[in-house]
């Protein structure tokens, strides 16, 4: 299902970028590019972050959700350090993705890398209600480790 096209604006620094792009007739996200005009080297353990020169004007009812590419996660050990991050419907800044270096070895970030991915998703807003009691289920209050996986009191 497509969606009303989004309206970007790519700013001054990333005018000859690639638009946000799919790799395959398949893919759900759509790979962004770092809009830097010098390398970036992401020593491990490091953060940060890397502009895309893009606004997006998004529907009411849509979010676009910035998360890390699987191959240079795993190659590297670079992953989005907000995973998932968010960008609201009104918001007009520019997107910029916060990289980590979760590696042993540092990192090159490239004017035009593909740093991230963006999925657009669907929008739920709640009317939040306050209650003295809540309904009981079987599960109850069984967190970590309830149904099945065992977590020690360090985990």
């Amino acid at each position: 299902m497509n969606i009303q096209p989004i309206k970007i604006l790519l700013s001054e620094d990333a005018q000859d970028l690639p638009l946000p792009c799919y790799q395959t007739a398949g893919a759900a996200g759509a790979d962004i590019h770092a809009a830097i005009h010098t390398d970036i080297i992401l020593m491990p353990q490091d953060i940060t972050l890397i502009p895309t020169g893009l606004h997006l004007v998004l529907p009411d009812n849509i979010e676009a959700q910035i998360r890390p590419r699987s191959g240079l996660a795993i190659r590297s050990g670079v992953t989005v350090i907000n995973a998932p991050g968010t960008i609201d419907s009104d918001y007009r800044g520019e997107i910029k993705v916060g990289l980590i270096n979760l590696g042993k070895a540092p990192v090159t970030i490239n004017r035009g890398m593909r740093i991230a991915q963006m999925v657009l998703a669907s929008v739920l807003r709640a009317d939040f209600e306050k209650v003295s009691t809540i309904d009981e289920t079987e599960r109850g209050a069984g967190g970590f480790g309830s149904t099945g996986l065992q977590l020690s009191a360090h985990e």
